[in-house]
């Protein structure tokens, strides 16, 4: 698979790079959704709209990734009419992870 294909799928997949340099990947459709900062730089001139690879220097792997985590919540329960399970933050990441949701409009 590439980085911007699934060709059995035909799902879109984006590359965010941590500040350690890991690499992870999400669904576009889901990224733009939960993410107004990231749906701009896909859908705007920017290069990361033909890259389709992002780089967050300063989101650390551990943050970026319950960021995911929570941007695949969000779009999960964004219509839901029942009950919506508490997304579990530790509170020693509480702040840190708030500042890269602010960051990311998510």
């Amino acid at each position: 698979m590439s980085d911007k294909d699934s060709s059995s799928s035909g799902l879109t997949f984006v590359k965010l790079v941590s500040a350690e340099g890991s690499e992870f990947y999400i669904d576009r459709s889901v990224a733009c959704a939960a993410s107004k900062t990231i749906r701009t730089m896909l859908e705007g001139g920017f290069r990361e709209a033909t890259d389709n690879v992002i780089h967050f220097p300063e989101i650390s792997n551990y943050i970026l990734e319950k960021v995911l985590q929570y941007l695949y919540y969000q779009v999960k329960y964004s219509n839901s009419t029942g009950r919506i399970p508490e997304f579990p933050i530790e509170p020693e990441i509480a702040l840190e992870l708030l500042i890269a949701a602010k960051y990311l409009d998510a």
